[in-house]
């Protein structure tokens, strides 16, 4: 059985036993937490979707970790003109442990 989530604007397509990084929670180390922003829910070859979400379903998840991804960096250049701006970034990430997917 598996699931389609939305959570911190993204969707994720989740089963039981796997483990995603998604956009940062505020949840401690250890803490379950359970993702009611279900949008689909899958078993075989049968497919319920919401509109816009599945009344009744859920999502169970342990958070396993925090952190930031690889560093983007970003560079500016306009060539004559004497402009060259160089800048980095690290998104932060939350790593869940997919436990349970209740339709």
């Amino acid at each position: 059985m598996y699931a389609v989530i939305k959570t911190g604007g993204k969707q994720y397509k989740v089963a039981a036993g796997e483990k995603i990084k998604v956009e940062q929670i505020a949840a401690d180390v250890g803490q379950e937490i359970v993702i009611d922003q279900v949008l689909a829910v899958g078993n075989g070859a049968e497919l319920k979707v919401g509109t816009p979400l599945v009344a009744g379903a859920s999502v169970k998840a342990t958070v396993v970790a925090h952190g930031k991804h690889d560093k983007v960096r970003i560079f500016k250049l306009r060539r004559r003109k004497h402009y060259k701006k160089q800048q980095g970034h690290r998104q932060a990430y939350t790593e869940l442990q997919i436990s349970a997917v209740n339709a």
